[in-house]
């Protein structure tokens, strides 16, 4: 209980994106609530995993044919294709309305001056560990949302990011979490385990730039297509661009 009346001036409110930095440094998960003493709640040893795949996104601005503007990660900018990839890649013509991985894992130069407009879809393999930093080279606030998928954000820092910066991943406690804000000139690092097959999206969450291109599809899937990991097609499912009049797709393997 409070001693006195309380104030009736609010405190000033914070300058700057510092005190948001410090706020997400200090965010931890309780290692010892909810659990019988004494094993820890955290026993997902997430910083013992081995990474298997490092992927680094960089987010820019630019303008294409020297007026039109779009915002692109790695370079490329992502544009809807008027049939779902997903569709096409269920229906077997994939390759004739995207391409896989036209991005690198680790992008040497980005040219804002070339920005690539196109389907931007990774693959990405069923089960891996997989360590993603996302590097923002504007002057404002991003913030980076994964369907389909928590993950644990293990930093963020101003500057760019090398492999020495992991020293500084916290790989005991993190929070899980599904979105990440990544401040001006900074870094940020999240670690998943990428177990739940689909075609999962990674955008901006802010609406201009994910309009305008600063967005990506992830392709999770296993070798061979299963009811186990993926249902098949619905028999009333919309059909659109050109998988229309396709015969259905055949039915995987278990469910015959």
């Amino acid at each position: 209980m409070g001693k006195g009346a309380a104030s009736p001036e609010l405190p000033k409110p914070p300058v700057g994106w510092a005190w948001s930095l410090n706020q997400f440094r200090s965010f931890r998960w309780n290692l010892t609530a909810s659990a019988a003493r004494p094993n820890p709640q955290g026993s997902y040893h997430y910083g013992k995993i081995n990474i298997t795949r490092s992927i680094k996104l960089v987010n820019t601005v630019g303008k294409i044919e020297g007026k039109k503007l779009r915002y692109a990660l790695s370079g490329v900018s992502h544009v809807e294709t008027e049939t779902p990839i997903k569709l096409a890649q269920y229906f077997g013509v994939a390759d004739k309305v995207f391409k896989y991985d036209t991005i690198k894992d680790e992008p040497t130069k980005v040219d804002t001056s070339n920005i690539l407009v196109q389907p931007n879809v990774l693959n990405i393999e069923h089960r891996s560990f997989v360590e993603i930093v996302f590097e923002n080279q504007e002057r404002t606030t991003q913030s980076w949302h994964l369907d389909g998928y928590s993950f644990f954000a293990v930093a963020v820092e101003p500057g760019k990011w090398t492999p020495a910066k992991r020293k500084n991943y916290n790989l005991l406690d993190a929070v899980y979490r599904h979105t990440i804000q990544v401040y001006p000139k900074c870094w940020g690092a999240i670690l998943l385990t990428f177990d739940n097959c689909g075609m999962w999206n990674i955008r901006s969450e802010i609406l201009e730039k994910r309009y305008l291109g600063q967005q990506l599809y992830v392709n999770v899937g296993p070798p061979e297509l299963s009811q186990r990991d993926e249902y098949s097609f619905p028999a009333n499912g919309l059909r659109c661009g050109i998988i229309q009049g396709l015969p259905d797709p055949q039915p995987p393997r278990d469910s015959l």
